[in-house]
């Protein structure tokens, strides 16, 4: 390089002087000046991406010099506009080197930061400055997983630009590929669940069956509901899996109990919840005589089979609306009718604003869900004058209900409200515990009974059958949610004494309240037991240790052997029971009175506030409040998994289905 510049140099002397030797004289003509202008307006210009590297300097000799802006080397200014050794130069610049590969990193949260503010503690991929082709495949499964995407995305054209867009450095992948990582994420979080679950003691159960109609077969959804450590409410599915003809109930027992071992908790199942399939009663008792041959059921099993309530809601309104089956079919038609046509819609809606209405639309039903039949009824009723006006206007409309109709849909709509209202507490997302149940079943109790002394014949009969569905599971219910809104700091046994009073005769309600407060103790006596078998189990780790103490070990050895003593002493003591238990102790003791607004109170942080002051109580509230009374977190699978199995993926295996949706939970 120097041996060039010194040519360059020699070069540009050799000029000079053949400048010189054309030019002896000092004094200039004015020919000689108009050819230096001439000279000055031919240089070319500077096109060249070079010198966006390098700066045109001027020394004290007058001479111009091209310093590199990275390592301030500087250079020959050829006159004649070549660039090539300042080119050469930036091949083999070393500081450039360094910064152009810092350019390409980005700098991004430190990796501490990230797992202060996430829960599930995962790292960016670039979190070090350093793109992680390995991380982002791995978020991107957990994207596909979470939002339900087709694993086949990956190889759109618009993802992969997007992607190519924000890291350059984005390399395309395969459906196959992000598949297998898909797989590889839901074992991931298989693993964890497990060592979760192996940490409690008890876990209620939801199941129910879903026929897929895009492949033709039937799966099986299992979820669990327990209480962690931290006192929250957990809900997990477990498994969602292919069950094979023929689907009786001890097939469905069978592969409840498959799947219960895979999660090695069959000997930790609390309740099963179940709708009202002669299916599920069979499976119930065969589970029910399998697992009290291996452990004692709590209560004697009276609380492992918990009805899905919401089923049972669903066939007393089916009953009822039988009624005016007819009518609903009218105002249904009618609805379709109308907004079939944006000119009778115009139309409706001119009479609307005649009214004075301050409602513009109409609602159609989903005819399986009486929820939504229930809100098309009471929408209609808003508009029953509009109705009778518009079928003076439309020779073609044919559905318009009489008023003698009308005056039956209000009636059913008032009886309909309060089961919408209660089924919204049952069917809450959010996954209430137990304890908010009695007030609800309370509501509907006490409505049917009004009702069924009705004057008005048409309600009278269509209670009647109503209530005789209700009468009929009550029973079964009354004394798993009793005992679980008596572990409401809020109601106690008052509320007990207060429902009761009002849902039975004097006598009946006495029995049934003696009933509760016995099931109460026999549960909690339970919990002691096992409270007191666990404290007085002999310590076997020195006895199963055949291994002979070392000299310098004998003196820690003595040690823990006085120890050990000692707490076997503390343990017998603390075994025996006060003269007051903690139920007697709780119950004794007022209420809570929430200053803040009711329904915002969590039963469960009471608990965990709690839990030192009544030890073995709270662990029976525990499990006690983490039974769901219904089957929606099962059925809120289903509305996943029809999104998930469409006509387009109809061709996914079982095991597939089971890591899209369980992966995504």
């Amino acid at each position: 390089m120097e041996e060039l510049i010194g040519e360059e140099g020699n070069h540009e002397e050799n000029q000079k002087g053949d400048i010189h030797a054309s030019n002896p004289t000092p004094s200039a003509t004015g020919t000689e000046d108009h050819d230096d202008i001439a000279l000055k307006k031919k240089k070319r210009l500077k096109t060249s991406k070079v010198w966006s590297e390098f700066n045109v300097i001027e020394l004290s000799d007058k001479t111009k010099k091209a310093e590199c802006i990275h390592c301030k080397k500087q250079l020959f200014v050829m006159q004649t506009g070549s660039t090539t050794h300042l080119n050469r130069h930036l091949e083999a610049c070393v500081c450039r080197r360094i910064r152009m590969a810092q350019q390409k990193k980005i700098n991004f949260l430190p990796s501490s930061l990230i797992e202060s503010q996430s829960e599930i503690r995962q790292v960016s991929a670039l979190h070090d400055g350093v793109f992680d082709m390995m991380r982002m495949r791995e978020s991107v499964a957990h994207w596909i997983l979470m939002h339900e995407h087709s694993v086949s995305i990956v190889e759109e054209e618009g993802f992969n630009l997007m992607m190519k867009c924000g890291m350059p450095q984005w390399q395309k992948i395969s459906h196959q590929t992000i598949r297998e990582d898909c797989y590889k994420v839901y074992e991931l979080q298989r693993k964890k669940l497990k060592s979760l679950l192996m940490k409690i003691s008890n876990i209620s159960l939801t199941t129910d069956l879903w026929y897929a109609s895009p492949q033709k077969i039937e799966y099986m959804v299992l979820t669990g509901h327990f209480v962690d450590s931290n006192w929250m409410l957990q809900k997990h599915v477990l498994s969602f899996v292919h069950i094979p003809l023929p689907r009786r109930g001890v097939e469905i027992a069978d592969c409840i109990y498959k799947c219960l071992k895979e999660w090695g908790i069959e000997n930790k199942v609390f309740t099963v919840s179940v709708d009202n399939a002669s299916a599920n009663d069979v499976c119930i008792r065969y589970l029910k005589d399998t697992f009290s041959k291996t452990r004692k059921l709590v209560c004697g099993g009276k609380l492992f089979h918990v009805r899905c309530y919401a089923h049972i809601f669903n066939i007393m309104v089916q009953y009822g609306l039988q009624e005016i089956k007819h009518v609903i079919e009218n105002i249904r038609e009618s609805v379709v009718y109308i907004n079939g046509s944006e000119s009778r819609m115009q139309e409706f809606c001119n009479i609307v604003e005649q009214l004075k209405l301050p409602h513009r639309r109409l609602v159609i039903d989903c005819r399986t869900r009486w929820n939504s039949t229930y809100e098309m009824l009471a929408c209609a009723m808003r508009f029953k004058d509009v109705f009778s006006r518009y079928s003076d206007r439309d020779v073609g409309y044919l559905y318009c209900p009489s008023l003698e109709d009308w005056e039956k849909v209000e009636k059913v709509c008032e009886i309909l409200e309060v089961f919408n209202d209660v089924t919204d507490v049952v069917s809450d997302s959010d996954y209430p515990t137990s304890n908010m149940f009695l007030n609800e079943v309370y509501r509907v109790k006490v409505l049917l009974d009004e009702k069924s002394h009705s004057e008005d014949v048409f309600i009278r009969d269509m209670v009647g059958k109503m209530k005789e569905k209700f009468d009929k599971y009550w029973g079964e219910y009354n004394l798993l949610m009793a005992i679980a809104a008596v572990l409401d700091p809020r109601c106690k046994m008052k509320v007990i004494e207060f429902t009761f009073s009002q849902m039975f005769p004097e006598n009946e309600a006495r029995q049934s309240i003696e009933q509760v407060k016995k099931a109460l103790y026999e549960l909690y006596g339970e919990y002691v037991n096992l409270h007191n078998s666990k404290n007085t189990e002999p310590n076997k780790e020195s006895e199963s240790s055949g291994s002979i103490p070392s000299e310098t070990g004998r003196g820690k050895e003595k040690g823990r052997a006085r120890w050990s003593r000692f707490m076997q002493f503390v343990k017998s003591t603390e075994a025996i029971q006060p003269h007051k238990s903690d139920v007697d102790v709780y119950l004794e003791e007022g209420l809570f009175i929430c200053e803040d607004d009711s329904d915002k109170f969590n039963v469960l942080d009471w608990w965990r506030g709690n839990e030192l002051k009544y030890w073995i109580l709270s662990k029976m509230a525990a499990n006690i409040l983490a039974i769901p009374i219904s089957t929606v977190a099962s059925e809120a699978t289903f509305s996943t998994g029809s999104r998930v199995l469409d006509p387009y993926r109809a061709s996914l295996s079982s095991q597939t289905v089971q890591v899209l949706l369980c992966g995504g939970d």
